[in-house]
């Protein structure tokens, strides 16, 4: 398994973004107000993320990975990064579905009034949308093992 691509999140993000916009023509009328509410709880996951990566990074960076009190157990490091991956995938189609919306909303908020006020909550949810997917790139580039100074020929014998 190797690393979330970041060329494929974004092909994710704009297969998103001319869904959403597509639906969105079309069902926009039965959508609830979108409030700043409704994104937050993507930017909650987001901090939660990050923080795990910069406890994963000390963790590993010290040495302390293995098997013992206070240590990270290396199946711990493994699911991580499957969380970091997943969490990447969902973050960058929720971002593409939300900004999908914005770019139906941008060119009607001086005429649609509804557009106008669902336009910052929109926002919120974008942005804690990509909150999510750095983050998750962020946690998974943290649970790499940190390199082994032979491997550059520092300290090595010549």
């Amino acid at each position: 398994m190797g690393p979330t691509r970041k060329r494929d999140l974004t092909a994710a993000v704009v297969g998103a973004a001319v869904v959403g916009y597509l639906l969105v023509i079309t069902l926009y009328r039965w959508f609830p107000p979108i409030t700043v509410w409704t994104g937050l709880s993507l930017l909650g996951v987001a901090i939660a993320e990050a923080l795990w990566a910069r406890y994963v990074r000390v963790k590993i960076n010290d040495g302390e990975i293995g098997t013992g009190p206070g240590w990270l157990h290396p199946l711990a490091v493994a699911r991580s990064v499957m969380v970091a991956k997943a969490s990447a995938w969902v973050g960058a189609l929720v971002l593409g579905w939300w900004i999908g919306v914005l770019v139906y909303f941008f060119p009607r908020r001086s005429w649609l009034r509804v557009a106008a006020d669902d336009t910052n909550g929109t926002v919120v949810a974008a942005v804690s949308a990509l909150a999510l997917v750095v983050a998750a790139l962020w946690l998974q580039h943290c649970c790499k093992s940190p390199q082994d100074p032979a491997d550059h020929g520092e300290g090595a014998e010549t």
